[in-house]
């Protein structure tokens, strides 16, 4: 059951943003100190990636575990109120995140997928990172 009443719960969820977000920001930053250069939000591209790289044909996307339902992850669950609402809602951000990383794909971009909770360990996304950025190949890996 939900602890706040239905008119605090909408001010509070009116307040979450969709770019730049706390995570969102601590992986430009790190990418930025790294020496990359990227384009952010481009509408162009299917999905409107939070990081671009134009000329390697890679985008970033910063998701966070319970808006896109990462899997295994403690924070990617079904709220217990209000069902009816929030299953569908998850399940169709699953299904429009899996479309717009097949579409990049099929377009010859590489994509990589940063979830909040993966953001303690710095050293570990540097490498990750650096690994994506400084590869060659095209693969799809969504989930």
């Amino acid at each position: 059951m939900d602890h706040l009443p239905p008119h605090k719960r909408r001010q509070l969820m009116q307040k979450i943003k969709s770019k730049d977000t706390i995570p969102e920001l601590k992986i430009r930053k790190l990418v930025y100190s790294m020496g990359y250069r990227y384009r952010l939000h481009l509408k162009s591209i299917p999905g409107t990636p939070d990081l671009v790289f134009l000329s390697k044909k890679k985008a970033i996307f910063v998701n966070g575990c319970f808006w896109h339902q990462h899997v295994g992850c403690k924070d990617s669950h079904i709220p217990k109120s209000n069902t009816g609402y929030w299953k569908p809602k998850l399940e169709k951000t699953i299904k429009r995140d899996i479309k717009y990383h097949e579409t990049l794909f099929l377009n010859g971009w590489d994509t990589l997928v940063i979830w909040d909770c993966q953001m303690a360990n710095e050293d570990l996304l540097k490498n990750r990172i650096k690994n994506f950025l400084d590869s060659s190949s095209n693969y799809l890996k969504v989930r």
